[in-house]
């Protein structure tokens, strides 16, 4: 351990750039030499990247001390472990190479997000959470802290990716690695069994477990002498993967854990056979059981009938290190020489409803508890807010009340975290500047011997535009509550600190907001318990945590932190709850001509803009001079940026929301949890795409950063409409809590694409207005955007006419269950693949690369569709290949002899439908689908029955083939 340790602080400077960007080429190394710890390989020649590596390390580091033992001898060490955790936390969005160092299942070179990665990160943080690394005579300066919040995404999101590996490993055995021993990664027992069962149903051999299938690694047909596979070369490997005995050893121990003495018997049945005794006479277990060069055809042609021979591990004095030391604890844990909580000091295998808490000082970890109630203290903004809301029975305190204890909100937090893991010596920076999550808000800190309190972000001014929507403040604050309820885990109850500000109850905000403070004083919102008292009654019965490491040496600076300050208001005065400003309907549209006035020069511009009075004319003129002379020009009310930010706030107040887009656009505000928005997206095995409809669109597979988002965001909206980059920034943050909690309204759509959402939003509009002049979604409040979304993720009502059922569910990219199972069918018997709309999906080397319950293919099948441009030819397309699935399914004697092109059978059958509607109904054929958009699928006459006319007609151009399995062929 000293020595990994050693090899990995000589690598302090990729620590701090992997903080910042988490890259492949940017991370700690895996393999250094063995003698001088020296790095041997390259990013370029060697796949670095594995969270599950630096993960385990730091879980063993805590297990191991934990026993007695010491490692960490001195607060430089203690700086860079902590800066390892600040890496590790954010494996939720970290893709790597995964424990066979291979990433994708294709070994190209590509990563993806691993379960076993994830897994282990959780196990890492949950363990080093509060520990401190000196042991028991510890003090407060070798005290490991966790962002809570951070862990709890690593929780969710190896929760939606089990039972996967990832993308394109539909399972694997480096799973059990991460469900069992060592990390005990997962709470839920019924997905611990889910995993399980998949694993041994797909993976279990004679000779031991396939790491995954059509895994090549030493098997006969591998190129040794190429580091990646060529495309479609993993078909070779199908049904001859090396088997590794050293997964029955993990499934003895599994057993051992969790007294199952019949499986230990069974795994110990299987693995006796596959050792063989080295010349010492010790029983040595082989790195894996392969079929050879000779046998392969036999193998291939009837699976399970060929013998595998053992690798040469345990000859020649080589010795499977990793096998052979498990089958030594295995060993011992089967003969009873040592129990589960002598190598599990931490007691990981106990259920985490039935853990103790940790006895050590500073430990953080504590048994899940699904009946929290959360501490509620209501903070009024000023004394005259406080009198107002007592007149309705709303009992407040305001900051100054609360003295001594301070109130911060969470950025003041942020910056005295940047101070935890700091080291001049080794270049590192401590903590990122990443917000603090409302888990970490419930705590209450000592801080230089300040006890202070912190308000939750979402009551924090200063973040997106999204907070001054009361509706969406009130919704965020209940999710918040729910979110709480549910996963905190820590000694004490979580304290919620409820932020009123004067501005929350002018206008018609009022209502709502006192409808929710009554639910606290009734003890129930939104279904979570809470008890709301004074903030002082609280704090003997919340979490508290000391970060002693703001100041360690008198000599360093003492840093300054901003409490929370009281509003200074006249004594005496009333709470004016009228808005600040009246809002004129005039005021809502502009007086100018945006596209008359990009051409006018810059100094009637200014003029303009001096002498104009409407927020939405501003904001406009001030974009054209932001673009064409920058945000620093100066205007005759100061810097243009500060001039736009002042218009950003007075739009907010006044609820002209066209022009806070617009004005956030050209700020280049981002909102905050985005990146994880997106991840959660990702985890549920969906991909997102971020664009304007009609246009290039950026396709997101894996977590990425803010700022890259950020980016793609900018550069793909702005051009079209500045206001659209700030839209989507609002439909990534609900699409995220939705796919979360409510996964079944995204069901049949995988590819989540948001610019063709808000077109599908902008035809729900566009119905509801019928004859009315249609509302512009961009006018719409943050609130209404969510009801709006919602709306259109339900099922569609029987009541609505096909055409508009098919713009949205074409918007939405939703699919039939099993399309892509039936799109794979259709392939097998269309040698020469299929076209549409420009895109080709050849059938090899698709079939020989992929399989058909393979997340990838799924996502090939959407690749392929694309590019198609109306959303309503999108469902019929849909519609067409369903049609193709059932004929070729019933008539097995078919199969297309040539490329199947998808737009020219829409054309026939159109043309079909036009004849049929001439003959019937007299009308003129013309070019316009609307009609046929709207007929029903089913029936005489329903669109289904002319695409079968089309497809069948097609198939029976072509030579038939006839089916070897046809019971009516003659031989």
């Amino acid at each position: 351990m000293r020595g990994i340790l050693y090899c990995y602080m000589r690598q302090a400077d990729k620590v701090e750039q992997f903080k910042q960007d988490p890259s492949p080429q940017k991370c700690l190394h895996s393999i250094f030499h063995l003698d001088t710890g020296d790095e041997i390989l390259s990013y370029g020649d060697y796949s670095h990247i594995q969270i599950n590596a630096v993960s385990l390390f730091l879980l063993y580091l805590v297990e191991m001390i934990s026993s007695g033992l010491q490692i960490i001898y001195n607060t430089d060490e203690v700086s860079f472990i902590q800066n390892l955790v600040f890496c590790v936390e954010r494996a939720y969005r970290v893709p790597d190479f995964g424990i066979w160092e291979r990433g994708s299942k294709y070994n190209n070179g590509s990563t993806e997000l691993h379960s076993s990665s994830v897994g282990l990160a959780k196990a890492a943080l949950e363990a080093i959470d509060g520990f401190n690394l000196f042991g028991n005579q510890g003090c407060s300066w070798s005290v490991i802290f966790v962002d809570l919040d951070a862990h709890n995404r690593n929780r969710q999101t190896l929760c939606s990716l089990l039972p996967r590996e990832s993308r394109s490993h539909n399972t694997d055995a480096a799973l059990l690695t991460c469900i069992s021993y060592p990390a005990f990664a997962v709470d839920d027992d019924a997905l611990f069994h889910q995993a399980m069962d998949k694993i041994v149903r797909k993976l279990k051999g004679k000779y031991g477990f396939k790491r995954f299938l059509r895994d090549g690694f030493r098997t006969a047909l591998e190129d040794e002498n190429r580091r990646y596979y060529k495309p479609a070369e993993i078909k070779l490997f199908d049904g001859i993967e090396c088997e590794f005995p050293v997964f029955f050893v993990y499934m003895i121990i599994d057993g051992v854990f969790r007294g199952n003495s019949e499986q230990v018997k069974e795994f110990e049945a299987l693995l006796d056979p596959l050792l063989f005794v080295a010349f010492d006479g010790c029983p040595v277990i082989p790195e894996y059981y392969h079929v050879p060069a000779d046998f392969v055809d036999a193998e291939k042609l009837n699976p399970n009938s060929q013998k595998r021979f053992p690798s040469n591990c345990g000859r020649d004095g080589k010795i499977f290190l990793w096998g052979q030391a498990l089958y030594i604890i295995c060993k011992l844990l089967v003969e009873e020489l040592i129990s589960p909580k002598d190598i599990d000091p931490l007691h990981r295998y106990v259920h985490r409803s039935d853990q103790r808490n940790i006895c050590m000082r500073y430990s953080n970890q504590g048994p899940l508890d699904n009946d929290t109630v959360i501490h509620v203290a209501l903070i009024a903004e000023s004394q005259r807010l406080q009198v107002f809301l007592n007149t309705y029975g709303i009992q407040t305190q305001t900051p100054q009340q609360v003295e001594p204890i301070q109130i911060w909100p969470q950025q003041e937090l942020v910056k005295a975290y940047l101070h935890l893991g700091v080291h001049e010596k080794l270049g590192l920076s401590g903590r990122p500047d990443r917000p603090i999550g409302c888990l970490g808000t419930s705590k209450i800190y000592r801080i230089l011997g300040k006890t202070v309190v912190c308000y939750p972000i979402v009551f924090d001014l200063s973040d997106f535009y999204m907070s001054q929507d009361v509706m969406l403040l009130i919704d965020d604050i209940q999710n918040a509550l729910q979110f709480i309820r549910q996963y905190w885990k820590m000694k004490g109850r979580p304290l919620f600190l409820v932020l009123i500000r004067e501005d929350n109850i002018r206008g018609s905000r009022f209502i709502p907001i006192l409808d929710m403070l009554a639910s606290f004083k009734n003890g129930n919102v939104a279904g979570v318990k809470v008890h709301v008292d004074r903030l002082q009654t609280l704090i003997s019965g919340a979490m508290v945590e000391q970060l002693d490491f703001l100041r360690i040496n008198e000599s360093e600076v003492i840093p300054e932190f901003h409490s929370f300050e009281e509003l200074e208001v006249p004594k005496h005065s009333k709470v004016n709850r009228q808005s600040s400003i009246p809002i004129a309907d005039r005021e809502k549209l502009p007086e100018i001509n945006i596209a008359e006035w990009k051409a006018r020069p810059t100094y009637e511009i200014l003029q303009k803009l001096n002498d104009c009075t409407c927020l939405a004319s501003q904001a406009m003129l001030l974009s054209v001079l932001i673009k064409r002379e920058g945000p620093n020009f100066i205007t005759k009310e100061g810097i243009a940026s500060d001039f736009m930010e002042r218009i950003y706030r007075k739009a907010g107040s006044n609820k002209l929301w066209s022009v806070v887009r617009l004005a956030a656009s050209l700020l280049g505000k981002i909102v905050d949890s985005l990146a994880p928005s997106i991840t959660n997206a990702l985890v549920q095995g969906k991909q997102v795409t971020l664009g304007v409809f009609g246009h290039e669109e950026a396709v997101i597979s894996n977590p990425l950063s803010p700022g890259v988002i950020k980016d793609i965001l900018y550069s793909k909206c702005s051009p079209y409409d500045d206001r659209e980059a700030v839209l989507q920034q609002e439909l990534v943050i609900h699409i995220g809590w939705i796919v979360s909690n409510t996964p079944q309204l995204f069901s049949g759509m995988l590819k989540i694409r948001v610019g063709w959402i808000i077109h599908a939003m902008r035809y729900e509009l566009q119905i509801r207005s019928g004859d009315q002049p249609e509302t512009d979604i961009y006018q719409l409040s943050p609130s209404e955007i969510k009801q709006l979304l919602l709306c259109i993720l339900q099922p569609q009502q029987s009541g609505r006419c096909w055409l508009n059922r098919r713009q949205i569910d074409g918007s939405l990219n939703r699919n039939p269950s099993g399309f892509y199972d039936r799109v794979w069918q259709i392939l097998e018997r269309t040698p020469s693949g299929i076209i549409v709309a420009g895109n080709f999906l050849p059938q090899q080397p698709t079939l020989s690369d992929m399989t058909m319950y393979e997340m990838n293919f799924s996502l090939l099948v959407e690749d392929m569709l694309r590019n198609i441009s109306q959303p309503e030819y999108r469902q019929i397309i849909v519609e067409l290949l369903m049609v193709v699935s059932v004929i070729l399914e019933r008539n097995p004697e078919f199969e297309f002899q040539e490329k199947v092109d998808l737009d020219n059978l829409v054309k026939e059958a159109f043309s079909y439908f036009q004849r049929d509607q001439s003959r019937l109904l007299g009308a003129e054929k013309q070019d316009d689908m609307s009609a046929f958009y709207n007929t029903p699928p089913l029936g005489k006459r329903g669109t289904c029955s002319y695409l079968t006319k089309a497809v069948m007609n097609l198939l029976l151009e072509t030579e038939v083939k006839p089916s070897s399995d046809d019971p009516c062929s003659i031989s």
